[in-house]
């Protein structure tokens, strides 16, 4: 499949460009190869030629972009880069219409699309966003995965249930890392910057032999966390991160190959932060020294992707094992139980977990460019996980979890004429839980308990082709959110087994481009009624945690584009308009009780970015070869949003300004990097714990850096 990479707008319109505006096709995963290919374009700045189309895996198979009957987003591994955006929990964040709720912990997002989510995640397997990653179905808690060597993240906007399961109730993130070339490439990426953050990367791919293609990429991260501890007046911790991934790539004939993918990350001495407001400059944290030092989240991904075309269509097999192991020490700090309570005492919470998943995707779909669009899959997983939390000796909880699921799907899309066409998906799931508990406090107590649901979830759209590069569509989908078991429950009051949540999104949009694909504009309308989303519970007779649930609705628009106005000068943005409320009462909520009406926590009504940007070559001087200029200045805006269910107070909005700015000559380049550069201290959580302590967790404040690449 052929893909264009390069330094994108804000909506993830991907195209690969040298300085002076002229596209290079790039073959897929060869990201590397296109920025070799930038260089040598570089030399030759003639007229402008017409830049290729942007094609995607979003429906599991190869499709252009503008030819997906849903809204969709699309972030480049360049991007990802220019961008600095080191983690897919930060490239979520950039987008005006998804919105993040954490700790800043590594196991804590919830992520929200169009308004549309767990209004509180309620354990590991709650979420409404499913999380894909080559192919393979992880966790939505892992969107802390680091953004090393990816080719593209693809943001699929309102239920996807019909190709990535039941819980893809507010939409997925397809996830594709970058493939083993047929040509040596590498490139070599070092970065320091303010409060001691760093970056190291290596990535070296090429032929092993006539049909064995390798890859492997190596990151390590670190810095200084903002946040001090109020006894020693250094930082509270010294977060790190390193990852790494080797892949092979087999070309057994001209349509049959395998890939083979392992790939590591471990994050380690990453607290999750609960700061009583006003946080303060800097904000504090009065906890014993180096509590965090064995805070850790280690995630492993094995999988094999198995291709072989017929004569006209293709079978996949995709096989993954996926494990997530994680220690979390964290709770209150001395300040906010002197608020509580008049204590100033800490109360320290320890959480571990272990999660083994195995999972086998097997499809038999059309081929890249076929006019009818088809494909069939059956899908297998099995589950085994535990999470375990100790407060004092003698009080703890052991809890086991065992999921089997398995599904059936098929999507097509059929051209009733020339201009129209037809889309029809279904899928067919079923799902088998357990759950095995003790307690312990002041003895010992075990609740068993099972799960049993099926259930069903698909799409139907048309849409319609004004022009060749232009496309109106309509959509009508249903999602689910499946049901389980608390993972923050203290008896087996709490153990009794949460519902599922469903969704039906109606959406009418359209994506046009100019002829030469230097303009781009997307627009969609969406309306989403929920039933039965999740909140957490808590009941003061028994004193247990449970799962409470309360409908919800999502209505607005949404708009993105970008113009290439010429001279080496592009503008790129976007824009949402959500309303998204709560429509029922839910009653014995933690934090008190939910009213119909109020809004849903996280959302603003309002949000947008905006970013310029500037490639051009450079007359010669200093003998420098090819010398070229690379700056991006972005805007993003989020406006006010409440901070729980109950809509006691209100997260305020904030503005944050990032900006890189790079000199390329030959195979190198040198930049600076600013993000925040405004200084905003605006908040990833808000929690109130009656009026007496509101708290919540800040974002890091300005930092400014500078970074060198070398391509080779």
């Amino acid at each position: 499949m052929a893909l264009s990479m390069a330094l994108l707008p804000a909506s993830g319109l991907a195209l690969a460009e040298a300085p002076g505006m002229v596209a290079v096709p790039v073959q897929a995963g060869s990201e590397g190869s296109g920025e070799q290919a930038v260089r040598k374009a570089a030399a030759d700045r003639e007229a402008p030629v017409e830049l290729p189309a942007l094609t995607v895996t979003a429906r599991q198979g190869v499709e252009q972009a503008k030819d997906i009957p849903f809204g969709l987003s699309v972030i480049s591994g360049r991007e990802l880069e220019v961008r600095h955006l080191l983690t897919l929990d930060d490239a979520l964040r950039s987008m005006p219409d998804v919105n993040v709720n954490s700790d800043g912990g590594p196991n804590s997002a919830n992520v929200m699309i169009r308004g549309v989510g767990s209004l509180n995640a309620v354990s590991m397997d709650d979420g409404s966003v499913a999380l894909n990653v080559d192919g393979v179905t992880m966790s939505m808690r892992n969107m802390s995965l680091g953004t090393l060597d990816i080719e593209r993240v693809e943001v699929l906007k309102g239920p996807q249930g019909t190709l990535f399961g039941g819980n893809s109730l507010a939409g997925a993130v397809n996830v594709t890392t970058r493939r083993p070339t047929r040509e040596m490439e590498g490139h070599v990426r070092v970065e320091y910057g303010q409060e001691r953050q760093h970056l190291e990367e290596a990535v070296i791919s090429g032929p092993l032999s006539g049909q064995l293609s390798g890859r492997f990429a190596i990151r390590n991260t670190g810095s200084d966390l903002w946040v001090d501890n109020t006894q020693t007046g250094q930082p509270l911790s010294k977060p790190g991160d390193l990852a790494f991934r080797g892949s092979l790539l087999w070309d057994v004939t001209a349509g049959t190959s395998a890939l083979l993918i392992a790939e590591r990350q471990q994050i380690r001495r990453s607290p999750s932060l609960t700061i009583l407001r006003p946080y303060g400059e800097p904000p504090k944290l009065d906890f014993t020294p180096n509590l965090f030092d064995d805070n850790q989240k280690t995630m492993a991904r094995y999988s094999l992707e198995l291709n072989h075309d017929l004569d006209n269509s293709r079978l996949t097999s995709i096989t993954g094992y996926t494990t997530t192991d994680f220690v979390a020490v964290g709770g209150y700090d001395r300040r906010i139980m002197q608020a509580l309570y008049g204590m100033p005492v800490e109360n320290v919470r320890r959480d571990s977990s272990d999660q083994k998943v195995l999972s086998e995707d097997l499809r038999w779909s059309s081929l890249p460019g076929a006019p009818l669009f088809w494909v069939l899959g059956v899908n297998l997983s099995h589950a085994d996980r535990t999470f375990d939390s100790y407060y004092l000796p003698g009080r703890e909880q052991d809890r086991r979890y065992r999921t089997r699921s398995s599904a059936v799907y098929g999507e097509i899309t059929y051209p009733l004429t020339e201009a129209l066409k037809l889309t029809g998906g279904l899928r067919q799931s079923w799902d088998r839980k357990s759950y095995d508990a003790t307690y312990i406090q002041g003895g010992s107590v075990s609740d068993n308990r099972e799960l049993d649901d099926h259930y069903t979830t698909g799409r139907v759209a048309l849409s319609y082709a004004l022009t060749p590069a232009s496309n109106l569509y309509a959509v009508l989908s249903r999602g689910y959110q499946s049901g389980g078991f608390n993972d923050y429950s203290t008896s087996p009051v709490g153990g009794v087994p949460y519902k599922p949540a469903r969704s039906n999104t109606a959406e009418f949009g359209f994506k046009t481009e100019s002829a030469d694909r230097r303009f781009s504009l997307n627009a969609a309308l969406f309306v989403t009624r929920v039933k039965d989303a999740h909140l957490l519970g808590y009941d003061y007779k028994t004193y247990s945690t449970n799962t409470v649930n309360a409908d919800s609705d999502s209505k607005g628009v949404e708009l993105d584009g970008y113009w290439r106005f010429g001279d080496g000068f592009e503008l790129s943005g976007g824009l949402s308009v959500i309303d998204a409320t709560i429509a029922s009462d839910a009653f014995g909520v933690s934090g008190g009780d939910v009213r119909s009406g109020n809004r849903t926590p996280d959302v603003p009504r309002w949000g947008g970015n905006l970013a310029l940007s500037y490639r051009k070559p450079l007359p010669s001087f200093l003998g420098l070869p090819s010398p070229a200029v690379n700056a991006r200045i972005g805007y993003q805006y989020v406006g006010t949003r409440p901070a729980d269910p109950q809509n006691h107070f209100n997260l305020g909005s904030y503005r944050r300004v990032d900006m890189r700015v790079g000199l390329t000559a030959g195979d190198a380049e040198i930049y600076l990097y600013g993000n925040n550069l405004l200084d905003e201290q605006y908040d990833l959580y808000g929690y109130y714990n009656n009026a007496t302590a509101i708290f919540g967790s800040p974002v890091r404040g300005r930092t400014v850096g500078v970074g060198l690449n070398y391509y080779f």
